[in-house]
């Protein structure tokens, strides 16, 4: 079971429907170059990197696939070679025996049932091997054809931590926070997250000192002086 940061969420700071415009565009500001950090050129590339990006780091998926899009440049190509070196291809990024077969099962998937190509609806993309419901937010975003909101372990410990969210369950993270930000937003919101996550919002010891939203956040750690009393 993750760690839940629920409980860290204590001060009262405010309705999260007010606080999430600041939220985002604070974000917005503080991390300009949040993105996607996974390399690809094409669709195919996409959907490769992010079924490779489980359980390891962005940095080791782009050092493997700036070699493996050389060879494999088709659904076909990952087909056409013995499952065994295909898994010592994938090997670096983690559980590389799995991450295998998915791929050459939802590389089937694409030339019998898509005619080669990736496709972008969120119920089409979830019957490849390997691709849950993260994975296909991820894909159809980065393709400009957002359903959803992306869920990873920073998106649930930022939006728990900000008090957007009391669940513990990626889906129902995710049904509230399309509840609460901006369609538009949809896309964006997860990066701001991810990045923050990353730099300033950190599992164990958060940067709360550093942090931009730390007046808007339930979880801070800064302690605020209270107001002087009139006179």
């Amino acid at each position: 079971m993750a760690r839940s940061y629920v409980h860290e969420a204590r001060r009262r700071v405010g309705p999260k429907r007010v606080r999430i415009h600041p939220v985002i565009e604070r974000l917005a500001a503080e991390h300009p170059d949040a993105v996607i950090a996974l390399r690809f050129l094409n669709d195919l590339e996409l959907l490769v990197s992010v079924l490779l990006s489980a359980q390891t780091t962005d940095v080791t998926v782009n050092r493997v696939t700036a070699t493996l899009f050389q060879k494999y440049r088709r659904p076909e190509d990952y087909l056409a070679v013995p499952l065994g070196e295909l898994e010592a291809d994938v090997r670096p990024t983690g559980t590389f025996r799995q991450k295998a077969r998915n791929l050459r099962g939802a590389m089937r998937m694409l030339l019998e049932d898509y005619g080669g190509d990736v496709p972008l609806r969120l119920e089409e993309l979830v019957r490849l091997p390997g691709v849950g419901r993260k994975t296909a937010n991820v894909v159809a975003a980065e393709r400009g054809a957002t359903q959803g909101v992306v869920v990873d372990t920073h998106v649930r410990r930022l939006s728990q931590r900000l008090g957007f969210t009391r669940r513990e369950d990626p889906a129902k993270i995710e049904a509230d926070l399309k509840r609460l930000v901006p369609r538009a937003d949809w896309a964006r919101f997860p990066h701001l997250l991810i990045w923050h996550g990353r730099r300033v919002c950190v599992a164990r010891v958060p940067r709360c000192h550093a942090c931009v939203l730390n007046d808007l956040c339930p979880a801070s750690r800064v302690r605020r002086a209270s107001p002087a009393p009139a006179r």
